[in-house]
C-alpha cells in the first residue's frame, strides 16, 4: 500500500512540475524526448531491425541477390518485449526468382534468465547455405548492414535443419551459444562424396556446436534494455567447436571441426587505424565438401577485368576465384590500414585503405571429393591492394593484385578492380 502511494505521489509531482513549465521549457523537453526516440530508432536500424509495436522487421531478408537464386526477397523478424519479455517468435520466408523456390524458418525461444540473457531457442529451417562457408553461431548477434560478397556466390547446398540452441551471457565480456541440430544436406551442384566404397550425393548430419565470443578489453554499461558497449576494446576472440556424430539419428559421418578468429585493432593519434584479422580452421574425420573451407573468395569466373567488375567484400580475397580452392585445414591473415579521412569538404570525405591478405591450407583425402575440380592452398596465397572509400554516396573503388605462389600466367587474371560500398548510420 505504501509503495503504491509513493508511486502516485511521484507521478503527481512530475505531472505538476511539467504543467508549471514555460512554453519554451516544454518545447525543450519535447525536443529532448524526440531526440531520444530518434536515437533509439537509429540504434534499431543499425542493429538490422525496423521496429513496430510488437514485431521488429529484420532488414536482412528484404532484398538480396546471388548467382544461384537471382533476386531473393521476403520478410522476417522477431517479436519484441511488447509482445512478451519471456517468449519470442523468430521466423522468415523468402523467395528466389531464379531457382523458383521458397525458403523459410519457423523458430522461437524462451527466456530462462533475464540478467544473463539466457534463451532456449528452437528452429526448423529449409534454406540454402554456401558450400565451404563456416559461420560462428555468436556472429548472428553482430549485424552487418550490407554484405557485398553475397552478390557473387554461386555454389550452394540445400539444407533442412531441426535445431535447439542455448544462448547465454557468462559475463559482459563472454557470450556463448550451444546448438544441437539434425541436418539433411543436398548440394545444388554435381558432387559425390566417396567413403568406404559408398557414394553419397546427399547426406544426413547430426551435429553439436559450442561457440564462444570473448571481448576481454571492451567496456560495457548497464542500460534500461540490457548491456551496451561503451568502448569496443581489442583484441577480440571467437572460438567454435563442432562435432558430427555418425549413426546418431541416421547421421552418415563422424567428424570434428574447430574454428578460430581473432581481431586486433590499433587506433593511432592521427586518427589512422590498423586492423589485423586472423582466421583458422581444421576438420578431422569424414566431412563432405559442404563443411570444409573455401578461404573467402570473391572473384567471378569471367575472362576480362571489366567483366569481373563487381562489389568488393569486407574480409574476402578479391583476386581469388570462386570455387578455386578448398581445404580441410586453413589459415588466413588480413592486414588493413585506414588512413585519416581526407576532409576535402563537409560532404566529400574519402578515405584511403591499404590492404594485404594471405592464406594457406591443405586437403587430406582429396580423392574422396568426386565430380568437382578444385585446387589446394599448399603454398601461401598472397594479394595486396588498396581501397578509396566514400567517394560518392558511400561508394568507392578497390584494386587488388595477386602475387606469390599462385600468381597466374596471364597478367590481367591477377588483377581485381571493383567498387566498394560503406554505409554508416
Amino acid at each position: 500500500m505504501l509503495k503504491r502511494l509513493f508511486v502516485v505521489l511521484i507521478l503527481t509531482y512530475v505531472t505538476n512540475s511539467f504543467a508549471q513549465l514555460t512554453p519554451t521549457q516544454k518545447d525543450s523537453v519535447k525536443i529532448a524526448q524526440d531526440s531520444i526516440k530518434k536515437s533509439e530508432y537509429l540504434k534499431n536500424i543499425g542493429n538490422g531491425f525496423l521496429p513496430f509495436k510488437y514485431f521488429d522487421l529484420d532488414l536482412r531478408y528484404l532484398v538480396k541477390f546471388n548467382q544461384y537464386e537471382g533476386l531473393r526477397t521476403g520478410l522476417g523478424g522477431v517479436t519484441n518485449d511488447r509482445f512478451s519479455e519471456w517468449f519470442r517468435i523468430n521466423s522468415y520466408v523468402v523467395y528466389g526468382f531464379k531457382d523458383h523456390r521458397f525458403k523459410y524458418k519457423i523458430g522461437g525461444g524462451f527466456r530462462l534468465n533475464e540478467s544473463t540473457n539466457t534463451w532456449l531457442n528452437f528452429a526448423y529451417t529449409d534454406d540454402l547455405s554456401e558450400t565451404g562457408s563456416s559461420k560462428f553461431l555468436t556472429d548472428k548477434r553482430f549485424f552487418t548492414f550490407f554484405e557485398p560478397r553475397l552478390l557473387n556466390i554461386d555454389l550452394f547446398h540445400k539444407y533442412i535443419s531441426k535445431s535447439i540452441s542455448l544462448e547465454h551471457r557468462v559475463s559482459n565480456h563472454l557470450l556463448t551459444e550451444t546448438e544441437l541440430a539434425l541436418n539433411k544436406i543436398d548440394p545444388t551442384y554435381n558432387y559425390t562424396y566417396v567413403l568406404d566404397s559408398e557414394n553419397y550425393k546427399t547426406f544426413d548430419l547430426s551435429t553439436a556446436k559450442l561457440s564462444l565470443q570473448w571481448s576481454p578489453f571492451s567496456t560495457f554499461d548497464i542500460v534500461e534494455d540490457g548491456v551496451e558497449t561503451i568502448v569496443d576494446g581489442y583484441p577480440k576472440f571467437t572460438l567454435q567447436l563442432t562435432q558430427g556424430f555418425k549413426s546418431v539419428f541416421g547421421s552418415d559421418f563422424n567428424f570434428s571441426k574447430i574454428d578460430f578468429r581473432t581481431v586486433q585493432q590499433f587506433n593511432h593519434k592521427n586518427d589512422g587505424i590498423t586492423n589485423l584479422t586472423l582466421v583458422a580452421g581444421a576438420v578431422r574425420g569424414d566431412a563432405p565438401l559442404t563443411h570444409l573451407y573455401h578461404a573467402y573468395p570473391n572473384n567471378i569466373n569471367k575472362e576480362t577485368i571489366l567483366q569481373r567488375f563487381s562489389v568488393a567484400g569486407l574480409n574476402s580475397f578479391e583476386t581469388m576465384y570462386f570455387n578455386e580452392f578448398f581445404s580441410d585445414k586453413f589459415s588466413t591473415l588480413q592486414l588493413k590500414h585506414y588512413f585519416p579521412i581526407f576532409k576535402i569538404s563537409d560532404r566529400f570525405r574519402p578515405q584511403l585503405v591499404l590492404i594485404s591478405r594471405y592464406a594457406i591450407g591443405e586437403m587430406d583425402s582429396i580423392d574422396r571429393h568426386q565430380d568437382i575440380s578444385f585446387g589446394t592452398l599448399n603454398h601461401v596465397y598472397s594479394e595486396s591492394g588498396f581501397e578509396i572509400n566514400k567517394l560518392l554516396f558511400g561508394f568507392g573503388l578497390s584494386f587488388a593484385y595477386r602475387y606469390g605462389g599462385y600468381h597466374l600466367p596471364n597478367l590481367e587474371d591477377n588483377i581485381a578492380f571493383k567498387f566498394t560500398f560503406n554505409l554508416s548510420l
